[in-house]
C-alpha cells in the first residue's frame, strides 16, 4: 500500500466514523436531558459541543435505539473515565504494596496560609 492509498484509507475510515458518530449523537441528545452524568453539568447553545456519548460497555457498534448503552459525559468526564480504565488496566496485576503512592501533597497547609490573611 502507498502513501496516497494509506492517506485515502485513514479519509475514509474517519469520514465514516464521524457519519456513525453523528447517527448516535444527535439521537442521545433527542433522548436525554443536556447534563453531564457525572458532573451534572448543563449545556446549551454552543456548550453543546462539549457534550460527547460515552458508551457505557465501551463497544461503539452497540447502538440501540433506546439508548440503553449510552450516557452523556462532558469531554472532561468522557476523558476521564477513559483514562481512569487505561489506569486500572495498567495496575491490573500489581501487588497492592507495589503500586506508586503519592508521597507528597502539593496543597498541604494550603488553608492554614488563608487563615493568616
Amino acid at each position: 500500500m502507498d502513501d496516497r492509498q494509506r492517506k485515502e484509507m485513514v479519509a475514509r475510515m474517519r469520514q465514516e466514523e464521524q457519519e456513525r458518530q453523528s447517527g448516535y449523537r444527535e439521537q442521545a441528545l433527542k433522548l436525554f436531558p443536556h447534563v453531564c452524568a457525572r458532573c451534572t453539568r448543563e449545556f446549551s447553545g454552543k456548550q453543546l459541543r462539549e457534550l460527547t456519548v460515552h458508551h457505557k460497555d465501551h463497544n461503539h457498534d452497540n447502538n440501540p435505539p433506546d439508548g440503553s448503552n449510552w450516557e452523556l459525559l462532558c469531554i472532561y468526564c468522557h476523558d476521564h473515565e477513559h483514562t481512569r480504565g487505561v489506569q486500572e488496566e495498567r495496575l491490573a496485576g500489581v501487588q497492592e504494596s507495589a503500586r506508586p503512592e503519592l508521597k507528597h501533597s502539593p496543597f498541604a497547609g494550603l488553608g492554614e496560609q488563608f487563615k493568616n490573611k
